[in-house]
């Protein structure tokens, strides 16, 4: 509040009733526990004038001297009188700052957020339902029933029940605490199941510190309910880990189960193709905020075509300057694949920086989607889901209701023969590897949306696509999507007992493991030239 509203505020309040200078009296001069009393008492009143008191305390503008035993407020070296409102000529010599430390600070705040309670805006009664939830036992639990009372909407009243609850743990009424406590089995908020640890908590001398055995058997089963709610959502923020993981691993992992399960080409370059699609998706975002402003928030509807396609076009290069030379030569057609990557990602630093470059959300990507205290879905994973989802649809179709999609399934499960009957294999193969590049540039393009996007992007991805395929099953789409989710799934689920690394270096034995025992992983091809 500015200086001048402050002082005329607190001269002329324009409360019903004035503040009591006892409370305003043990504001400044009490122990801490009276002081957060006489806070309490302040924010009971619902007075304004207790509100602008309590603002000033927050502020550093209030002072109190001893020998007039006065409490002032003193903003632009002008004071007014805390209690009555009224101007001081001049301040007392022995006038001294209020001393506000963090408990009592707290218990400001706290108050503070009461007053925001009556507000006629939502975001304030929600940001003041916030602070209210960090310290509810400091909070009158009448003025907590009057806002319960008049709150309109549904989420934000269900809340404040549970602050209301909380604050009447503290109730010296039995009957009140017992039904509290019930109530408080249903919270989401992180910080009522310390509320209720007192219930079962024991002494030094092992005696419990809350004697009734009911309270505390009623304590006990909310928190047993209050902790499975917690690994509830904790099962399922890992589980959505894994899912989002997977579906970056999986569109990092489709093109290559394209390509290597058509052609058998072990393409090391292939996660230099997601660095493409990515830095193709920056592009196209610079291009719009400089010239598409006001459409900054869709690039990404031209940024995926052109990742696609930017992505296919370079694949297409690499097939028919380097690869096709190389059929049929499993080692050198890795060494030089290898050496395309190295010259991908160096030309990339030339034309753009060893630096990562920034590629933001759109607005409509930020955010999530809160379940619970500690799960929050985001939406760009949300989005990357779908998109994922969307990507193996689309690839579906084109290889099972196109005649491309007929040729690439002919030629991957007996070449020579189809081959034979007239099908032109190479182009077959320049187009595959085309799709599978594209594939992965799309990848890129999400991955973009999820990390940073720098020249060692597609380094991070190429070994977990490659085992995502031999996994699944070499050349079968469904093989390559089980695959990649139960990667991710499984790398989630070890990597809060043994770290990222430890979580990798686990995963890949089990898939050596498995390997050893299924060579054509969980989905094999059928075909004349496979193994049954």
């Amino acid at each position: 509040m500015p200086a001048v509203a402050l002082l005329v505020a607190l001269a002329f309040p324009d409360a019903a009733r004035a503040l009591s200078a006892s409370d305003v009296q043990e504001l400044a001069t009490g122990d801490g526990d009276e002081r957060v009393e006489a806070v309490r008492s302040l924010a009971a009143t619902r007075d304004p004038a207790a509100r602008r008191l309590i603002e000033a305390a927050l502020s550093g503008s209030v002072q109190s001297s001893s020998s007039a035993r006065q409490v002032f407020v003193v903003v632009d070296g002008k004071a007014v009188d805390a209690a009555t409102g009224a101007p001081v000529a001049a301040l007392p010599a022995d006038a001294e700052d209020l001393v506000v430390n963090n408990r009592l600070r707290r218990v400001l705040e706290t108050a503070l957020a009461v007053f925001a309670l009556a507000s006629d805006d939502r975001e304030e009664r929600a940001a003041a339902i916030a602070a209210v939830e960090k310290d509810p036992q400091s909070v009158d639990t009448a003025l907590l029933d009057a806002a319960l009372a008049r709150e309109p909407d549904a989420a934000l009243g269900a809340r404040l029940d549970m602050v209301r609850a909380a604050a009447a743990l503290a109730s010296d009424d039995r009957a009140q605490r017992l039904a509290a406590i019930g109530r408080l089995a249903d919270s989401r908020s992180p910080s009522t199941r310390l509320l209720l640890l007192p219930f079962v908590e024991r002494n030094a001398d092992g005696a419990f510190r809350e004697s009734d055995a009911e309270l505390r058997a009623a304590a006990q089963a909310a928190i047993g309910a209050i902790d499975d709610r917690e690994r509830t959502s904790r099962l399922a923020g890992a589980v959505f880990s894994g899912v989002s993981l997977g579906s970056v691993l999986l569109l990092a992992a489709l093109g290559l189960a394209i390509t290597y399960g058509l052609m058998g080409v072990i393409n090391m370059a292939h996660g230099e193709l997601l660095m493409v699609g990515a830095y193709a998706t920056w592009i196209v975002q610079d291009a719009f905020r400089a010239h598409l402003p006001g459409a900054v928030d869709w690039y990404l509807a031209a940024a995926i075509p052109a990742a696609f396609a930017s992505a296919a076009a370079l694949g297409v290069v690499i097939e028919r300057t380097v690869i096709r030379f190389l059929y049929g030569r499993p080692l050198e057609t890795l060494l030089a694949t290898f050496g395309v990557s190295l010259l991908l990602i160096q030309l990339v630093r030339t034309l753009f920086g060893a630096q990562n470059v920034e590629v933001a959300n759109p607005s409509w990507m930020s955010g999530g989607i809160e379940l619970a205290s500690n799960l929050t879905l985001p939406w760009n994973r949300l989005y990357i889901i779908l998109f994922s989802a969307l990507v193996v649809a689309g690839v579906w179709a084109i290889l099972n209701l196109t005649r491309l999609g007929l040729f690439v399934r002919a030629v991957t499960q007996n070449r020579a023969m189809a081959s034979c009957v007239g099908v032109k294999t190479r182009r077959v193969d320049t187009m595959a590897f085309g799709l599978g590049s594209g594939v992965a540039g799309l990848g890129g393009c999400a991955l973009s949306q999820v990390g940073n996007v720098g020249p060692d992007l597609g380094q991070a991805f190429i070994v977990d696509s490659f085992m995502a395929v031999v996994l699944g099953g070499v050349g079968q789409l469904a093989g390559t999507v089980v695959g990649s989710l139960g990667l991710g799934v499984v790398s989630k689920f070890l990597e809060p007992w043994s770290g990222a690394v430890l979580a990798k270096i686990a995963v890949l034995v089990m898939i050596v493991l498995f390997i050893q025992r299924r060579p054509q992983g969980l989905f094999a091809l059928k075909g004349r030239s496979a193994e049954a």
